[in-house]
């Protein structure tokens, strides 16, 4: 089976799929001074257009991890999440605290999606 690699860099690929399952991260990429509901619709858009690369959408997300640099943003986050996705069609996910690379982002969010019907890669 092959390893696609979406715009590989040195350090990362934008998406990396095997067998159908995809994988991305995605940052906050241009109001990093945004709270963090501002912050997660970048990175929802982002997320949005990623999974058009591959021919899917937010409703074949199978999973996301979350890393938030503060869960008192975590309500706030909670909304912006309940908001994008359709009633019961969220992914199982995990939410983690952590220091992020950048101090400015507030969100980092890892996602495994199914590719859609006919990507070939």
């Amino acid at each position: 089976m092959t390893i696609h690699r979406i715009n590989p860099s040195q350090r990362w690929s934008d998406i990396t799929v095997f067998n159908g399952i995809a994988h991305f991260v995605e940052v906050p990429e241009s109001d990093l001074d945004a709270d963090i509901q501002g912050q997660a619709a970048q990175i929802f858009a982002q997320a949005e257009q990623a999974l058009a690369k591959i021919n899917s959408d937010k409703t074949r997300l199978l999973s996301v991890t979350i890393y938030l640099t503060d869960f008192a943003n975590l309500p706030a986050f909670n909304a912006a999440w309940d908001a994008w996705f359709e009633p019961n069609t969220a992914p199982s996910r995990a939410c983690v605290k952590a220091e992020l690379a950048n101090p400015d982002y507030l969100v980092e969010l890892a996602f495994v999606a199914a590719a859609g019907d006919g990507y070939a890669g």
